[in-house]
């Protein structure tokens, strides 16, 4: 009867405790979106310094020029064939992809890539030494076909030669990126012209755009697939929506599902390149990746989409909200390409992948050290794609000095979990944690302190950049201060 008497009391004051914590004054924040361009995991504008031809488009841009001036911009993107990368067999040219990796590296931002094996504009994507080792090759004219006079030259995608000597590039890069953080994406793009999957050698007769079988089409796409999830395992990889056919549209396709089955996400090269009502294809095939995966973006050549009348600013915001992008291309010279869409770039910012927002923090205004008290938040993911890697919030108080005195993480809400929707339309999601601080260690003095508010590891380190004020450049914000007190017992 004691025993029972002692757990009723306990209850009974922890419930007066809880009580009392809420009986206490607090400080209630609002927050709203500010609209800023956020530099985050997994999303941004990716810069085509490399676009297969190797002046498109970063000719124009000084060493020291890592586009910061381009709201947005995360991650640089080298696309080249291969011949250029290994000129001869296992000699390789990896400063014409690391000379411009490093400016961006220095800005802390991200690089990507993507290794092509068939160009129309060159005679030798693949280089030339695979095939005097008796890799099979087509050469052909292009938009003609096949033609031993041909000026172009493509491998036999499954040959096994092609594939032997491909495998030995792709473990060497795989050496050399597949472990490097600061790797963003790799394209599956050693398949098809400019790795897009395309093999008809320019005689786009059929929606399938290769000269192949389906059968045999499945079996390439699914070599190529697996030799890049086997050199790049801890790096996301993508593939063109085009290894399916650039026109077909639906859900399901075996050369997607496979790549979606091996955790390849998805990327549309067409977006904009024919006018409406045409602006894209394939936007059902991304609600399968979406959920899972970063769905990366690319426009067509900014100024030939102009000339040919199929650009429009407001059909690529709406490419964004159609696949739930999380990466959208610059696709020209990039001061140019700022210069005409400055607007649209912002409006594209205010929902590219995710932006946690915290619209509203309340917690005390007085707290005794070690006793405990409560903080609450509203959050919302006002983005178009989850927080893939997902994070905690976390509470942190500071000094005049900016010294850390307290760190509280809340590991019950995972904000991978927040919902996205329309615009103006995330949904709420309303989170209470209990916190102490200064409970036996480290010692804490009373006095009035800044609380920071932050989302990123479990252990309160943060990752996240938010769109709200008040970043102490550690993507800590600012939110108000607290009065912490000794107990008055």
């Amino acid at each position: 009867m004691k025993r029972f008497t002692a757990i009723i009391l306990t209850a009974l004051l922890s419930a007066s405790a809880s009580l009392a914590c809420w009986a206490q004054e607090t400080n209630v924040v609002e927050l709203s979106d500010n609209g800023q361009a956020l530099l985050n995991p997994h999303m941004g504008w990716t810069m085509h310094f490399y676009s297969n031809v190797p002046s498109n488009y970063g000719r124009n841009l000084e060493p020291s020029d890592a586009l910061d001036w381009f709201e947005g911009c995360s991650t640089v993107y080298l696309r080249l064939p291969w011949a250029y990368i290994e000129p001869e067999e296992g000699v390789f040219n990896w400063a014409i992809v690391d000379t411009p990796a490093q400016r961006w590296i220095a800005a802390g931002k991200k690089i990507a890539f993507r290794f092509t094996t068939s160009e129309n504009w060159l005679e030798y994507a693949t280089p030339k030494w695979v095939f005097d080792a008796g890799a099979k090759s087509v050469r052909y004219t292009w938009g003609k076909g096949e033609d031993p006079n041909g000026k172009t030259v493509d491998p036999e995608f499954d040959d096994p030669i092609y594939l032997e000597k491909l495998e030995n590039f792709l473990k060497a890069a795989g050496k050399r990126y597949g472990n490097n953080p600061n790797v963003a994406f790799i394209d599956v793009g050693t398949y098809g012209m400019w790795g897009e999957g395309h093999s008809s050698l320019g005689v786009w007769k059929d929606l399938s755009f290769s000269r192949m079988s389906p059968e045999r089409t499945l079996d390439v796409v699914k070599k190529h697939i697996d030799l890049h999830c086997k050199y790049f395992p801890n790096v996301l990889l993508c593939i063109s929506d085009d290894v399916a056919g650039p026109e077909r549209q639906g859900f399901d396709f075996p050369e997607t599902d496979y790549a979606l089955s091996k955790g390849v996400s998805l990327r549309d090269d067409s977006i904009l390149v024919a006018p409406k009502p045409n602006s894209w294809y394939h936007a059902d095939m991304a609600q399968k990746f979406w959920p899972k995966l970063p769905v990366i973006l690319e426009h067509e050549h900014f100024k030939p989409s102009q000339e040919r009348g199929s650009w429009d600013n407001d059909k690529l915001v709406e490419a964004v909200e159609a696949y739930h992008a999380s990466y959208m291309s610059i696709h020209w010279l990039p001061d140019v390409e700022w210069n005409e869409l400055k607007d649209t770039v912002r409006k594209i910012n205010t929902r590219l992948g995710y932006r946690i927002l915290p619209s509203r923090v309340e917690y005390p205004k007085e707290i005794t050290i070690g006793a405990p008290f409560s903080a609450s938040w509203t959050l919302q993911n006002v983005g178009v794609a989850p927080c893939y890697d997902g994070g905690f919030v976390a509470l942190t108080l500071k000094d005049e000095k900016g010294g850390i005195v307290s760190v509280l993480s809340d590991e019950s809400f995972d904000v991978r979990e927040l919902l996205v929707a329309e615009p103006g339309k995330a949904p709420k999601v309303e989170r209470t944690a209990a916190f102490r601080v200064g409970f036996v260690a480290p010692v804490t003095k009373p006095g009035q302190y800044d609380v920071y508010l932050s989302v990123g590891e479990r252990d309160g380190t943060p990752v996240y950049a938010l769109p709200i004020p008040g970043d102490d450049g550690q993507r800590r914000y600012k939110i108000g201060t607290i009065s912490v007190v000794k107990d008055k017992k």
